[in-house]
């Protein structure tokens, strides 16, 4: 499976144990958000809790594992030609643009994006968690204040998952203006056959 995700919007697909998720940005400086849902119980998803507890670092790169709610593995991170991501933040939302940025009207935004395209597997919006933000460069200052910096992804750099249990994947060409330096590009996304 190959396709393209158009700026500011979202999709979700299958993924079987042992196949490699390989998602591209193909311009440079755009951010995707991913998140995941055991195939067999949508009860069990991306925890970005267990995971940094885990993997004791939120720097998390190549060789990390990312773990559900129930403390399984769900994905590995097998290659990763960036190496900086965000598990801090949550999708960007409604109530986002509204409370931090004063937009009034609508507004894309990657929860709801990842809302709507994992409708179709029977995933509520509540159980939609915390994104793995890939590209996203946030920074922890001394203070213990967020600042968010330009994506430092390149037209072409990419990050590879192994995915280690069946799973509905969502993921989103991020909609948030600050979080892609002031531009929007699609985010490319390939899943492969297992070896």
């Amino acid at each position: 499976m190959q396709r393209r995700i158009e700026p500011q919007t979202g999709t979700a697909f299958e993924v079987r144990a042992g196949q490699t998720i390989r998602v591209t940005d193909p311009f440079g400086e755009q951010v995707s958000d991913l998140t995941a849902f055991a195939l067999g119980d949508t009860r069990e998803w991306l925890s970005s809790g267990r995971t940094i507890d885990y993997a004791n670092t939120i720097a998390l790169t190549e060789g990390h594992v990312l773990f559900s709610n129930r403390s399984n593995p769900m994905l590995t991170i097998a290659s990763d030609r960036v190496g900086r991501h965000d598990f801090l933040l949550a999708p960007c939302s409604p109530e986002m643009f509204q409370r931090l940025y004063g937009y009034e009207g609508e507004h894309p935004s990657c929860f709801m994006n990842l809302a709507d395209s994992l409708a179709e597997f029977g995933i509520e919006p509540d159980q939609v968690p915390t994104a793995f933000n890939i590209f996203m460069n946030v920074n922890v200052l001394p203070s213990g204040e967020l600042r968010i910096d330009p994506p430092p992804s390149k037209a072409g750099d990419y990050i590879e998952f192994r995915a280690e249990m069946d799973l509905v994947v969502g993921l989103t060409a991020c909609s948030a203006e600050l979080t892609n330096n002031g531009s929007f590009g699609p985010i490319d996304v390939a899943v492969t056959p297992r070896d």
